[in-house]
């Protein structure tokens, strides 16, 4: 009978310098395991920001519709009235009888309050407009381009005076305001200037009449 030599293996003994490196390899996995891991969970919420900022540009009118609608519209609680033309007396005069072309002249506007009560005028140039004429055709409005108001509340014996500059410009046949500088000159003519409530059209002032030489 023949015994078979059962051969033993050996085992493998490994340097501790193949250690080192085997620990270190295994931390390197791990690093990139975490970094991958990290970038994948970055994708997936940068895409989920992504799509819901695409939907919100999407619907951002309906959304705005909806807050626009849900919030009221505030309403005005003052019981002061609005001045009419009988409650202020308008007044124009003009720094110099002529101007030369393409030159400026400066007029001074003054509102005067001659009624009982109180009340609210706005003095801007889009409220208090300033309108210059060559016989029967408008020159110039100072309400072409929009201005802030300037809500004035007025009593008896108030008065307020403001100085408005006009370029010897011609603006009336504009539609919507434009860059000043573009706009042309007038020609040396005969002019009348005159200052009128856009809220009462009925207040205005005398006429002031002076000439572009």
């Amino acid at each position: 009978m023949v015994q078979q030599v059962r051969k033993r293996k050996r085992k493998r003994k490994i340097s501790k310098k193949q250690q080192a490196i085997y620990r270190r390899r295994r931390i390197m996995v791990a690093v990139i395991l975490v970094l991958l891991l990290a970038l994948i969970v970055f994708c997936v919420y940068s895409i989920g920001r992504g799509v819901g900022a695409v939907n919100t540009l999407i619907h951002h009118d309906e959304v705005y519709a909806i807050s626009r609608d849900a919030t009221p519209i505030p309403k005005s609680t003052s019981k002061v009235k609005k001045c009419s033309a009988n409650d202020l007396t308008l007044q124009l005069s003009s720094k110099s009888q002529s101007v030369g072309v393409g030159g400026s002249l400066e007029f001074t506007a003054t509102i005067v309050h001659e009624g009982s009560g109180s009340c609210l005028v706005d003095g801007s140039d889009g409220g208090r407009v300033l309108t210059i004429t060559s016989g029967t055709e408008t020159i110039y409005r100072s309400d072409l381009c929009s201005s802030d108001s300037r809500w004035l509340l007025m009593a008896k014996g108030d008065k307020d005076e403001q100085t408005l500059t006009w370029n010897t410009d011609f603006n009336a046949t504009l539609t919507e305001c434009t860059d000043e500088a573009s706009w042309p000159k007038v020609k040396a003519g005969t002019y009348i200037a005159q200052i009128a409530l856009k809220d009462a059209p009925k207040a205005k002032s005398d006429p002031v009449t002076f000439t572009v030489e």
